[in-house]
């Protein structure tokens, strides 16, 4: 596959500064300065790309670094979903303290045999375990803590009481018993710092009779758009809120500083600025290798560049740089907006989140064949969930595999979004806005076929 010239893409680009989501970007009304080694299997040097997965690992260390000295506050626990856990959490005790029925019933040592006589006394949630002796038995509620001799329960539908005497079923040591201890033992570590909190870690939380944790304070986050013809409002800054919104779903504080346009010494002059004034900068456009895309020389001249450029399409001249003087880390993105999200979402998201690996994914029957261009890449293929027989696959006779939901490629011509035939097109895709309709992507470095079963990834599974 060769990709289209950038010049004649410049009207599909919405506005997207680069002219690519790939490395043929430069800007749209700039672009004669690019490589065009792609259709001759160049598509520059494989060797200057960094593989996805070392990226990431890349990007968790500078998160690391972020972390390691960020002032802290304390939340309560309906405030901590997304939130950045300072210091490791360890159980002050075990849980439950005690041993608890999880049957109504009669509780007492299994080893005793019957007939046992019954305390006559009932034992409930609120209570403190009282005492029973042996060969005795108490009547218990679901929830109450047994007495400390008690290892048991008996289902009071299994057992039989006549003049005080309580004979059932045998039993062993542990039936219908919650554990001290089974849940939580005391001293084990349940989070780590740096750990990302959900809303659900506030039940266990509580449990522990933690109230208050806490967490680093939320990163501050400026977006700059670069491009002279977004900065003069030419077309519109299609990746700026797109970005912004990912920030703030991943815990971040996200601010629109605006844009700047193709001169160097202003889009130095702005990342400066703003890496005096926030945790992280996140530019658009100009990561490529156009003559008036100064974003990376500028990151260059300001700090030292980690990276620049993935192995992933689109999406591919990413870059992300440490800024000492301000104190901020930077991540350039390229301006195709679909490019954008690709890749801001699989490589730059570990850095807000912590987390690393494949987002998770669900099964499909892929609807088309789908070839791709020159191996060495992740291509990152998006794709809709498709209801109408006549587009499922696996079948000649039309009828996909019933165990999993057929997955239509959005962008190839039987889909409602037509830009490649047989060959998915990264470069043209990756401008297309219609595009973010997709419900979900796959990645793969090899062509698939009609009936392949995929991994797909819903994108709210990168979105949060």
């Amino acid at each position: 596959m060769t990709d289209a010239d950038p010049e004649s893409e410049a009207s599909h680009a919405g506005g997207s500064h680069d002219a690519d989501g790939d490395d043929h970007e430069g800007g749209n009304d700039h672009g004669g300065d690019h490589d065009h080694r792609h259709g001759h299997g160049g598509d520059h040097d494989h060797d200057d790309m960094l593989p996805r997965s070392a990226a990431v690992d890349r990007v968790l260390t500078l998160r690391e670094e972020a972390l390691a000295d960020r002032a802290a506050e304390t939340v309560d626990l309906d405030a901590l979903s997304g939130r950045t856990l300072a210091d490791p959490v360890e159980a002050p005790g075990d849980l439950p303290p005690h041993d608890y029925a999880t049957m109504d019933g009669y509780a007492f040592d299994a080893t005793d045999e019957y007939p046992l006589d019954v305390v006559e006394l009932d034992v409930y949630p609120e209570d403190d375990p009282p005492t029973i002796g042996e060969g005795e038995a108490v009547r218990i509620a679901t929830g109450a803590p047994l007495p400390e001799r008690a290892n048991a329960v008996l289902k009071r539908e299994e057992s039989t009481v006549e003049d005080g005497r309580l004979r059932g079923t045998d039993l062993d040591p542990g039936t219908y018993v919650y554990s001290r201890g089974s849940n939580v033992a005391a001293g084990d570590r349940l989070f780590a710092a740096g750990e990302r909190l959900s809303p659900k870690d506030a039940v266990l939380l509580r449990d522990l009779g933690i109230e208050r944790v806490d967490v680093h304070r939320r990163f501050s986050v400026g977006v700059l758009a670069t491009g002279t013809e977004i900065h003069e409002g030419t077309q519109s800054d299609l990746d700026s809120p797109m970005l912004a919104g990912l920030v703030e779903a991943w815990g971040g504080e996200a601010t629109y500083e605006g844009t700047v346009p193709d001169e160097y010494d202003r889009v130095r002059g702005r990342i400066a600025d703003l890496a005096d004034e926030y945790d992280v900068v996140i530019t658009t456009g100009g990561t490529s290798v156009g003559k008036k895309d100064y974003v990376i020389r500028a990151l260059s001249d300001l700090g030292e560049v980690d990276f620049h450029r993935v192995p992933v399409r689109p999406g591919k001249p990413i870059a992300a740089a440490r800024l000492p003087e301000g104190g901020a880390t930077a991540f350039a993105i390229p301006g195709k907006p679909v490019g954008a999200h690709t890749v801001a979402t699989l490589v730059m998201r570990p850095f807000f989140t912590g987390e690393a690996g494949d987002p998770p994914s669900v099964p499909a029957t892929l609807a088309r064949d789908v070839g791709l261009g020159p191996a060495g890449f992740e291509y990152v293929i998006p794709v809709t969930f498709e209801d109408d027989p006549g587009h499922a696959a696996g079948t000649t006779d039309g009828h996909a595999d019933r165990d999993h939901p057929t997955a239509m490629p959005l962008g190839h011509a039987d889909s409602s979004l037509s830009v490649y035939e047989e060959t998915f097109d990264p470069s043209v895709l990756s401008s297309s806005t219609r595009a973010t309709r997709a419900e979900g992507f796959v990645i793969t470095e090899s062509p698939l076929s009609a009936g392949d079963v995929v991994r797909v990834h819903p994108y709210p599974t990168v979105e949060r």
